[in-house]
């Protein structure tokens, strides 16, 4: 089974191309392919496959030649992953199997544009931010209040007094996702300057990672609303680097850096 791995601001994924989707991807697999000790090691796998050939993406395939079927480091399935996106189009432009800088990908969570920027990294149209209101979850058992915001997956993002750096995500117990049905991604933000945030996450499925782009977005969103704006550019810096969000009237963008840095084959694991 041929794989890649690539990252985008250190939130990883391992790649599987599957054209004419004929792997079978269970989540078994991908908790085994994610294994850090005895597998690859990832936060989550990329499945390419034509979207006209996946019964979950069949309804895109005329606005996407090709559909992301990303799944989190636990097996379970995910609707959006914004670095994941951006990872999937370096590797579609890398593979040739994209025609031009600017193309859609059909994911679960809709299609999002993509585009590849002259300085050399991935931008993607996230779609509209949806912000349900305030919502509370648990984590380590603390109870965390933060603005739920949809980004084809549920976000809690939580402005919290002390710095993130601060904060111990590695070996939390207890994670209640309160009223997310399907879990919730957990952003703890600080705002630390003009359209300047700090963020860490704890991702459903995963624990904490990186960098998560989706995540990103909630914590612009969420940092633009602590001054009462819903346009403009937001600098979010995550462990991995650094994301840049624009928010305008109708959508958001999220861009940043997007890697391959490996491919081989899978032989024990594939067995």
């Amino acid at each position: 089974m041929r794989f890649l791995k690539g990252h985008g601001t250190e939130n990883d994924f391992v790649i599987l191309p599957d054209f004419d989707g004929e792997l079978e991807v269970t989540a078994a697999l991908v908790a085994q392919i994610c294994d850090r000790r005895a597998g690859i090691g990832a936060d989550g796998v990329l499945r390419v496959v034509r979207a006209k050939l996946s019964h979950e993406a069949s309804d895109q395939a005329g606005r996407a030649e090709w559909f992301m079927d990303y799944r989190n480091a636990d097996g379970s399935m995910a609707e959006m992953c914004g670095n994941g996106v951006r990872v999937f189009a370096r590797y579609l432009i890398e593979a040739g199997l994209a025609e031009s800088a600017e193309f859609g990908i059909a994911t679960r969570g809709g299609i999002r544009r993509v585009r590849m920027e002259s300085s050399g990294d991935v931008s993607v149209d996230m779609g509209r931010p949806t912000v349900y209101g305030e919502s509370v979850a648990s984590l380590g058992g603390h109870e965390f209040v933060g603005l739920h915001v949809d980004m084809g997956n549920p976000h809690l993002a939580c402005v919290i007094g002390e710095p993130v750096a601060q904060l111990d995500l590695t070996h939390q117990p207890g994670f209640d996702p309160g009223v997310f049905p399907t879990g919730v991604n957990i952003e703890f933000l600080n705002a630390v300057g003009e359209r300047r945030a700090l963020m860490r996450v704890f991702e459903r499925g995963v624990g904490e990672t990186r960098s998560c782009g989706t995540g990103a977005v909630a914590t612009a969103v969420a940092a633009a609303a602590l001054t009462g704006e819903t346009t403009g550019t937001w600098a979010v810096e995550v462990l991995g680097g650094t994301l840049t969000v624009t928010l305008d009237e109708h959508t958001s963008y999220l861009a940043g850096p997007a890697a391959i840095i490996a491919e081989g084959d899978l032989r024990h694991l594939a067995e």
